[in-house]
């Protein structure tokens, strides 16, 4: 099963012709749960998590969809046609489906027909993606968000790589965009700052990076009045405080 092309651009055509049919990398489907992040962290979601993402972070808490080399790639992921993954979703009692990854603009040609599913059954539809791939008009216009995780320099990855202008521009004049961030350190907000400002990025939700309860919780408290002397938003990793590294959850 081979990858997908880093950076790839928007299939606009060809968005609405791929219906139900063609494929995508699925890793899980599962929920029903509670959206961990942002904006609408605590809703009731079903989550679709794709395969593959063009970015290696260092803190990366799901290396099961891209390290070949930690990972099994085929075994950690199938090929799902649109419809089935419909047909997953649409079983587990959720208003919330968030897909995520992974990338999961990098297969945005395959995403169109299911978000509008979704939208059709009255189902709000949030794409997470880490900024550095332009989304193309029907993924736009079929997603009702976009929490956009642009990544800081603490990822490890170089900033030409993570940080894409066209791709932000994009999103932010789609109006559709949160920006999320995570955070190690209070001196990461300076960054945050500065692609505020370079960016003009409303409206800004901090996270903090960790894998367990523990470290979460005590980052949080570490940046907390930062973020408040900012006017900038909170979030937590919901999932983590509950439960900790378990998949599926």
């Amino acid at each position: 099963m081979t990858g997908l092309p880093a950076h790839a651009g928007p299939p606009d055509q060809a968005d609405r012709a791929a219906g139900a049919e063609g494929s995508l990398l699925v890793a899980e489907i599962f929920g029903p749960t509670f959206q961990g992040e942002g904006p609408s962290a605590g809703r009731l979601a079903a989550f679709v998590r794709l395969s593959r993402c063009q970015l290696r972070c260092s803190w990366c808490d799901t290396p099961y969809t891209w390290d070949r080399a930690r990972y099994d790639l085929r075994a950690q992921s199938r090929r799902m046609t649109p419809a089935q993954v419909w047909q997953a979703v649409k079983g587990i009692e959720a208003g919330l489906v968030v897909i995520t990854g992974g990338e999961p603009l990098l297969q945005q040609g395959r995403l169109v027909w299911l978000a509008d599913m979704c939208r059709a059954t009255g189902r709000r539809t949030e794409i997470e993606t880490n900024g550095a791939v332009l989304p193309g008009s029907g993924i736009t216009g079929a997603c009702r968000q976009f929490n956009v995780s642009l990544k800081l320099a603490n990822s490890g990855m170089p900033a030409r790589t993570r940080l894409r202008p066209a791709a932000i521009e994009a999103l932010a004049s789609s109006r559709k965009a949160v920006w999320k961030f995570v955070v190690t350190a209070p001196a990461d907000l300076e960054e945050i700052a500065g692609l505020q400002q370079r960016y003009g990025l409303e409206p800004v939700w901090v996270m903090p990076e960790g894998t367990t309860s523990e470290q979460v919780l005590s980052r949080m408290r570490e940046i907390a009045d930062p973020v408040l002397a900012r006017g900038w938003n909170l979030t937590p990793r919901l999932h983590t405080l509950l439960w900790e590294e378990t998949r599926g959850r």
